[in-house]
């Protein structure tokens, strides 16, 4: 069987490392806050080339604070691409804003440029830029965009971890980057874990005291916060991680190649795009097929799993009904239906990428 993702094979290749360093937590009885948290946001600021770094609860809570540390104006819009998971969007209308959808691009699945341009309006205070899949989205434009507007750009980095735009590593590219250490993420706690990453101090420690109660020093709160906070369990082992996390994604670069090399004669898949200027770093490797619920059910019968992501564009969703926009014709309103994820990770060898071709 190829599994589509295998995390106890990879905690099995740096299980002393894991064990080791939940035993020290345990040691230290530093379950909330403590060295362990402070270690794993220098060293992850360090990693994604931002000055500065806050966890938190999960990706989510760090896309709901990072926008309410904005300080938009209540009821703006925020412009979305329609292909991603519902944080995206969940998070702008949580906060007390509007969601506006715009298209994705059709190579790279990251938010499509001209579309954009025609969603942004005197109400337009952010744009959300979902580096999709792991590719980073195209951010020249999108800051020249910004400075226009006066907009800010939130950079939602769940897919993330390590993708470069241009020699520079996503997050701290726009006004604040979110990141999700959900388990099945390229960097993945053992539970739930986010961070915020920017290099504007001032949005970090406001963004600090949203996700402690409203306050910096014990029982000082100086607003109504909320209780989001990285656990010192999740930091230690995501500081273990973090340091095999260039050897993981290298790994699933020469799996893609691979791919991209395998599947190039096959007509009917239409494979991703890795623009040039990026280091995409492929939390996911999607294709498109016009008949893609029967290709992944004959995938299935030979014990290769996939997964589809997403299979229902966010604007069709119900839970958007309100903002109809369902209706409309884009590319990431059509393409739902053809998109399969193939499996990709450091549990997948560069053969096993040749039998899931030949399957093909």
């Amino acid at each position: 069987m190829i599994e589509f993702l295998d995390l106890h094979s990879q905690y099995l290749s740096i299980k002393q490392e894991i064990d080791k360093a939940i035993s020290s937590v345990i040691a230290d009885s530093a379950y909330i806050g403590g060295k362990h948290v402070r270690l794993f946001e220098e060293n992850f600021s360090a990693y994604q080339q931002s000055a500065q770094c806050v966890g938190v609860g999960n990706g989510t809570d760090a896309l709901e604070i990072a926008i309410e540390a904005l300080g938009l104006a209540p009821g703006s819009e925020i412009i979305v691409p329609a292909n991603s998971f519902i944080a995206s969007a969940e998070a702008v209308s949580r906060t007390g804003h509007r969601v506006v959808f715009c298209d994705a691009n059709a190579d790279d699945y990251t938010i499509a440029i001209d579309d954009l341009r025609r969603r942004v309006t005197h109400k337009t205070s952010a744009i959300m830029a979902v580096h999709l899949y792991g590719h980073p989205c195209d951010m020249d434009p999108l800051l020249a965009i910004a400075r226009q507007h006066d907009l800010k750009i939130i950079e939602d980095c769940a897919q993330a971890h390590g993708a470069e735009y241009k020699g520079r590593r996503v997050g701290a590219i726009g006004d604040v980057g979110a990141f999700s250490f959900y388990p099945g993420k390229n960097l993945g706690a053992y539970g739930d874990g986010g961070a915020i990453v920017t290099n504007d101090a001032s949005l970090a420690k406001k963004c600090r005291m949203i996700a402690n109660h409203g306050r910096i020093a014990k029982y000082d709160h100086e607003f109504e916060g909320r209780n989001s906070r990285l656990d010192g369990l999740q930091a230690a082992i995501l500081n273990v991680k973090l340091s095999h996390l260039d050897g993981w994604t290298d790994h699933r670069i020469r799996i893609a190649d691979a791919y991209l090399e395998e599947l190039k004669q096959k007509s009917e898949i239409t494979l991703p795009i890795r623009q040039a200027w990026a280091r995409q770093v492929y939390h996911l490797f999607v294709v498109r097929h016009p008949r893609r619920d029967e290709l992944r059910a004959g995938l299935q019968q030979v014990e290769v799993r996939t997964g589809i992501h997403y299979p229902v564009a966010l604007p069709k969703l119900k839970a958007f009904s309100y903002l109809e926009q369902k209706d409309e014709k884009g590319f990431a309103w059509v393409s739902d239906d053809t998109l399969l994820s193939l499996p990709i990770g450091e549990h997948i060898h560069i053969d096993t990428v040749s039998q899931i071709a030949s399957v093909l």
